[in-house]
């Protein structure tokens, strides 16, 4: 019986072609390819930051409140949505001293549309704790014991402002680490991506202007090395990039998909005598504490049912991390004759006053100024998701 020729089946065989394509598409990860040519890396990325960086009022005249207050409100929120507040902010705030020495609800209400709240109350927090120490202090590990600073806030306030070696790992930084070294590890969510390219990012800190290669890095992320359509033909390290020798830099870094939970929440418009019925979420509150909003029919006392019964003056939708919601506001004609606790009457005239969160506030304003004649919509406008 004639002899198989191994090396003639491996030919005809496409089962032994397909991962040496494969390997040649999605090349294996090798930081240290990258982590070799830092000097040249941290030369062509320093240039184009120079040349290219955006104007933004904390990089103009930059201190280290400006940094801080910066870094808080840039946490989950685009640059652009962050710029009236920061201006409004520091008109407001313009030092630590001001900040410690505000109270909260004037604190809140200056921070009211950012969302997150927790991050106002830990900023107000730091600023107290920063005005009662007798020095700044200079290094990450200080700057974490400070109320809202983990490993990424307290890594760039140092840098920029101390010029200490820490390497900024956040969600961009990640993407444009994944996408030079081609690292094709699918990671269970953004935490353990972040702990996984954190030595490639300190191997890539240079020792002088640690602060400005970490912008940089964050402003290319920003701007060039974005999620979708990334500005390939533009980067000024596409040299150094692997996952661009790939022809789909899109497809890193891959992260596990999330789980998307669908919720669906009744909320009750009731007004009487030109005030309107809110909820004020009390000081335990994880998100919301001290916030206001429209009540809940669960907060109202009444069954869900009962309130849809009523006529339908909007359905909203929002996202808040993997939740995505459903909220429909429904009209109350009766009030109820004792309030539960945690609501109250604002009157429409002040309710400039009363801090309310960011959607709410909208809804309310776009409610109040469709009351002439548009009728309710009806129902079946506004679907559970959950059906």
């Amino acid at each position: 019986m004639a002899t198989k020729n191994p090396k003639r089946h491996e030919k005809e065989n496409p089962l032994f072609v397909a991962p040496v394509l494969c390997l040649l598409a999605f090349p294996v990860a090798n930081p240290a390819r990258l982590t070799s040519r830092k000097a040249d890396f941290q030369k062509a990325l320093a240039r184009w930051y120079r040349a290219h960086a955006r104007a933004l009022p904390w990089r103009e005249a930059p201190s280290l409140y400006k940094t801080v207050v910066s870094e808080f409100m840039l946490q989950q929120t685009q640059v652009k949505t962050v710029l009236p507040y920061f201006a409004r902010w520091l008109g407001a705030l313009p030092d630590f001293t001001a900040l410690a020495g505000a109270p909260e609800t004037r604190v809140l209400k200056l921070w009211e549309g950012l969302g997150y709240y927790s991050r106002a109350r830990n900023l107000h927090k730091l600023a107290q704790a920063v005005a009662a120490l007798p020095t700044l202090p200079q290094t990450p590990e200080a700057w974490r014991e400070l109320p809202g600073v983990g490993p990424y806030t307290a890594a760039a306030i140092t840098s920029i402002s101390f010029g200490a070696p820490a390497a900024v790992v956040d969600g961009n930084v990640v993407r444009i680490l994944a996408r030079l070294t081609a690292d094709d590890r699918e990671f269970k969510d953004g935490t353990t991506a972040v702990k996984a390219f954190t030595t490639t990012a300190d191997a890539l800190l240079p020792a002088a202007n640690p602060g400005d290669h970490n912008q940089a890095m964050m402003e290319l992320g920003a701007t060039i090395c974005l999620r979708q359509n990334p500005l390939c033909a533009l980067c000024p390290v596409a040299d150094f990039c692997a996952a661009r020798r790939t022809g789909a830099p899109e497809r890193y870094p891959r992260l596990a998909p999330k789980k998307i939970e669908q919720v669906a929440v009744t909320r009750i418009w009731c007004e009487q005598s030109g005030r309107l019925l809110l909820h004020r979420a009390d000081a335990r509150a994880r998100r919301l504490a001290h916030q206001h909003e429209l009540p809940t029919a669960e907060q109202l006392g009444v069954t869900e049912a009962a309130a849809r019964r009523g006529p339908l003056l909007a359905c909203k939708k929002r996202s808040i991390t993997r939740y995505r919601i459903t909220e429909s506001i429904h009209r109350l004609a009766t009030p109820p004759t004792t309030l539960p606790a945690g609501l109250l009457w604002a009157p429409f005239a002040t309710l400039d006053a009363f801090t309310l969160s960011g959607p709410h506030r909208r809804w309310i304003t776009e409610i109040l100024a469709a009351r002439v004649p548009a009728p309710a919509l009806p129902a079946q406008q506004c679907l559970d998701p959950r059906l």
